[in-house]
């Protein structure tokens, strides 16, 4: 057995220890981090000898990684490290991480040059202040070697079980079974295409109808995929908690009724929903499970990976018997399962977790995204950074007199950008640089006084101070894929005011290392036509292959009318109200039974179910509302049985137009009285702009309203037949339906038949 094992991740299994403390630290923006090794680099002679690879072997490990520095005339190994702020609040457990470090690169360093000793020197830069301070120390190979053998001794047990796991893992998918007698119609296809596309490395768009199951014709050829490809690990990512629970699900189907086998799964959810104490601090004064925390982790992560099936109850019942934080816990065993199952922002966000974990370990990845369509819009807002200047005059009048006048300076570049506002809703076409550099020099002072004063973190101070960090960090790299824009308003309270916004509207400049670094990437949905646009606004790689999965339902199945004489058009929507209404009551009459109607807006809704009642007393009739909760959302839901009848009143796009499973006779037709265009306002008048500046004149429209329109009213439908028995209707209440280019963005297996009021 050989295990290959980074410096770092050596060391941080090995040498951490003590409580779990996140209160306010302040360490410096990765972009502040890489500025200060490059300073630090810069200073050093000619010779200097800057990210030096190194590696070693101890017997059953390969121990490999990139020293910060190394100086040959001074025969002087630098550890760099970037801090903010006074150098004594580094705390202890991380300066023993930091000296852990160096000393195991010391240790390579003598044995690739056949040293009998070496200056070890750990560097902290002061990023603001731009001073170093080293604290050095002259080691012998031969402490080196014996410190380096330590730290193996600690970690090759836990490598040899790692290894035996991988390989036991390996042979246990090797001879992994579907675990239904047939696959559905369509699924074989979709597994077979998974399956190529992990073999060959490529990346993969599959569309896909809601029936053939999707999730479990993913999971299984991607897992089989596995060994031959040589895959550390399989990241299953999900828009919504539903999609969750089916990856799970399908996981589980899998297992064939064994807890026992050696495929490690993990559910890992949000700290909010994870928290155990959410009114106390993450930091051992605070919280008792933040309180030796290191200490009583090996433990608690040995006693986890005993059991291999981790779903959020699992994980916190362990946590909480080896008495530890069970969301840090949860981040702790990604490093340690084989597939994860979670929310996308753990691998597309800014600061991802599990992208930044398979960077630091060279891990072999497979990605697995579930209903990508959603992918688009929240890519966006990952991207996005926003300042309200309302919040901001509050957080100037309650602020500390330290921050005052660095707060000042932001309020003078951010009324001299108000004084040139001509209307109420701008496009700039650059970011001030001496509003950046405000903002930038408030988010230093911010973190100086948040240094001093831990346990004072002001809500407003602490927003502002994480919104501005973003606002600078994402400025850097503002380009044609994002807007900034300056919206006015005005309150009674002070007057007029303004919203700036560094708004993302092509998430690919961000995402495209996110598909070409992992091996294999499977995107899928009911709705990702047409693939050019998902490949233009997601930065997928040219040679991605895509797919439109034959459905397992047919024509029959489901009848589609466009009513071609009737307009949805915003100016016509007083005169559709008696159609619709006369329309939905004609349906109900006829054939009885749970339908859903959707809308453009809440307003429509509201207009439309008004008359509906008026005129149809008798009829039963549900309501999606604006301010449901989420056991609000699901006595909705609860209210569709296959006993009830009735209509209920949702608006297309929200919470029951995808992702939501009533099959059989828990729904039987839906109307959808509009196309799901995005409103017409300055913002998608500036984004069709854009979009066709970087993708050309005809893509502008299609691009900000018709594709993600239609991308609702397909998933809205798809809520109608859910199984192969199912039988349904569906109504698309506009005329515009009947162009033949909607047409051809409709599901082919559709017979769409035209029908007049």
């Amino acid at each position: 057995m050989t295990y290959t094992v980074a410096v770092r991740a050596l060391c941080e299994f090995t040498a951490k220890e003590g409580d779990l403390d996140l209160r306010f630290t302040p360490s410096p923006t990765a972009q502040e981090g890489i500025a200060g090794h490059q300073t630090v680099v810069g200073r050093r002679g000619s010779d200097y000898l800057a990210e030096l690879p190194l590696s070693g072997s101890y017997p059953g490990l390969i121990v490999s990684g990139r020293a910060d520095g190394y100086d040959p005339e001074r025969n002087r190994l630098e550890e760099i490290k970037t801090h903010r702020g006074d150098i004594s609040r580094i705390p202890a457990n991380h300066r023993a991480l930091h000296w852990a470090q160096v000393k195991v690169y010391g240790w390579l360093l003598c044995q690739q040059l056949d040293l009998q000793e070496v200056e070890l020197a750990v560097v902290y830069f002061n990023v603001l202040t731009h001073t170093e301070n080293a604290f050095i120390e002259v080691m012998s190979a031969a402490d080196l070697q014996q410190f380096f053998e330590q730290q193996c001794q600690r970690f090759l047990v836990w490598a040899e079980q790692e290894e035996a796991h991988r390989k036991i893992r390996d042979a246990y998918l090797d001879t992994l079974r579907f675990p239904y007698p047939d696959f559905r119609r369509g699924q074989r296809q979709l597994a077979e295409a998974v399956y190529r596309s992990a073999r060959d490395g490529h990346t993969l768009m599959a569309q896909a109808t809601t029936g053939i199951g999707k999730t479990l014709g993913t999971l299984f050829p991607q897992l089989k995929a596995m060994p031959g490809q040589q895959l550390d690990r399989l990241f299953f990512l999900t828009a919504k908690t539903p999609g969750r629970r089916l990856a799970l699900d399908a996981l589980h189907s899998l297992r064939e009724g064994n807890d026992a086998t050696p495929l490690r799964v993990l559910e890992h959810v949000a700290r909010d929903k994870a928290c155990e104490h959410p009114d106390k601090s993450c930091h051992g004064e605070s919280c008792p499970l933040a309180k030796g925390f290191y200490n009583r982790l090996p433990e608690a992560r040995e006693a986890a990976l005993r059991q291999s099936w981790l779903t959020q109850e699992q994980v916190r019942t362990i946590a909480l018997a080896h008495q530890v934080c069970p969301y840090y816990l949860s981040q702790e065993l990604c490093r340690w399962v084989d597939v994860v199952v979670c929310d996308y922002n753990y691998y597309f966000d800014i600061s991802a977790l599990l992208y930044g974990l398979a960077q630091v370990n060279e891990w072999r990845v497979a990605v697995l995204v579930d209903e990508a369509h959603n992918l688009v819009e929240r890519a966006r807002s990952m991207y996005t950074a926003e300042l309200d200047q309302e919040e901001f005059h509050e957080l100037c009048r309650i602020a500390p007199s330290g921050l005052r006048s660095v707060l000042q300076r932001v309020s003078r570049h951010w009324e001299q950008l108000n004084q040139v506002q001509q209307v109420d809703y701008q496009i700039h076409p650059v970011v001030p640089d001496l509003l950046v550099a405000a903002l930038q020099r408030a988010v230093s002072a911010i973190t100086d006084h948040l240094t001093d004063y831990p346990n004072g973190q002001d809500r407003l101070l602490l927003q502002f101070y994480l919104n501005a960090m973003l606002f600078c960090r994402l400025s850097e790299s503002y380009g044609p894929h994002s807007l900034f824009d300056v919206t006015r308003q005005n309150t009674q309270a002070i007057g007029d005011h303004t919203t700036l916004c560094l708004r993302n509207i092509v998430p690919a400049p961000f995402l495209a290392s996110r598909f070409s670094d992992a091996h294999t990437t499977t995107l899928f949905s009911a709705t990702l036509r047409p693939a050019r646009y998902y490949q233009d606004l997601l930065g997928l790689p040219e040679e991605t292959q895509w797919i439109d999965v034959e459905s397992p339902f047919s024509a029959d199945q489901l009848a589609v009318r466009v009513v071609r004489n009737l307009s949805t058009r915003y100016q016509h929507r007083e005169s559709s109200l008696a159609p619709i209404c006369r329309l939905m009551a004609e349906q109900y009459r006829s054939t009885p039974g749970n339908y859903l109607a959707f809308f453009s807006s809440y307003a429509y809704l509201e207009q439309v179910r008004e008359l509906f009642m008026t005129l149809n007393p008798d009829i039963p009739n549900s309501v999606q509302t604006r301010s449901m909760n989420e056991s609000e959302r699901q006595a909705f839901l609860d209210g569709f049985t296959i006993h009830s009848e009735g209509i209920g009143f949702a608006v297309l796009g929200g919470a029951f137009g995808e992702g939501i499973d009533l099959p059989g006779k828990r729904l039987i037709g839906a109307f959808i009285a509009t196309l799901g265009l995005p409103q017409v306002n300055e913002v998608n008048e500036e984004v069709k702009a854009r979009m066709q500046q970087m993708f050309g004149e005809v893509n502008g429209y299609d691009y900000a309203y018709l594709y993600p329109g239609l991308q609702k009213v397909v998933q809205a439908a798809g809520r109608v037949i859910r199984t192969v028995n199912d039988q349904g209707v569906v109504y698309l209440l506009d005329d515009r339906f009947g162009q033949a280019k909607i047409r051809d963005l409709l599901p082919t297996w559709w017979k769409v038949e035209p029908y007049r009021l």
